[in-house]
């Protein structure tokens, strides 16, 4: 019995000194879950990842010693292949929500943003409220498994919700007609607006709800937790944030 009880403490306490940033260390690398579809944070062009959240995970990498390696991931699959270890922080615009703290550690926040809409050009005011959306009549373009879905699920129940695998596909099919809105966030909307004349963002100077962006962290890693904070309030205090959002179109 004795031996058995040894056993058991001794695993507890191997279990209770997991440390996924020794882990990390250790291995020479930090793997970094994102999508990849959400400009300017997250984009994979086919070749390679840019955005402010890619840069970021660059510099975390270059502030740990460490390798950066880029795992593919979806807004469905977010925590759930954080929970199954696919990876060891997710990135990317994910806007920090309870849902995802209950689940996960959530960093402190960056950015803040809210939800509006993205529409074709010169149909802002035609589509400028949630009035004016939540009709059968009009199509709303959503990213499944995200936030947007959450905010026309809550809010546009008697709109025609239209779904996509891809958050990328949703401001094409808003150019092309296939769709009316699409639901979005302040600075992809901006985004959208100024770099494709074909887009107009509607209520992002007035959005409506208010976030942060933030990143996921394995349940129960604190050191890990408190060790990305720490970078992020440093990229904040030398000026590192202004400077990757600057060239990220963000500012």
């Amino acid at each position: 019995m004795k031996k058995m009880l040894l056993i058991a403490s001794m695993a507890l306490s191997a279990f209770a000194q997991a440390d996924q940033l020794e882990d990390i260390q250790e291995a020479g690398v930090i793997r970094v879950g994102t999508t990849g579809d959400y400009k300017p944070f997250s984009y994979f062009d086919g070749t390679t990842y840019s955005g402010y959240d890619i840069d970021v995970a660059q510099h975390v990498a270059d502030q740990l010693g460490v390798k950066l390696e880029i795992v593919p991931t979806t807004w469905k699959g977010l925590v759930s292949n954080l929970q199954e270890d696919k990876y060891d922080i997710a990135m990317g615009g994910i806007t920090r929500r309870m849902s995802r703290q209950l689940a996960a550690e959530q960093t402190q926040g960056y950015m803040v943003f809210g939800k509006c809409f993205l529409v074709a050009d010169g149909k802002v005011e035609q589509f400028d409220s949630l009035e004016e959306v939540n009709k059968p009549a009009v199509r709303v373009g959503v990213n499944i498994g995200g936030t947007n879905e959450k905010f026309a699920e809550d809010n546009l129940p008697n709109a025609t919700v239209v779904k996509f695998k891809n958050n990328l596909d949703v401001p094409k099919a808003v150019a092309a007609g296939d769709v009316d809105v699409m639901v979005t966030e302040t600075p992809e909307g901006v985004f959208y607006e100024v770099t494709d004349e074909r887009l107009d963002a509607s209520r992002c100077d007035d959005p409506f709800t208010r976030s942060q962006f933030g990143y996921l962290i394995p349940k129960g890693e604190q050191r890990m937790l408190n060790t990305i904070n720490f970078i992020m309030d440093e990229m904040t205090l030398k000026g590192v944030q202004d400077e990757l959002m600057q060239k990220n179109d963000l500012k």
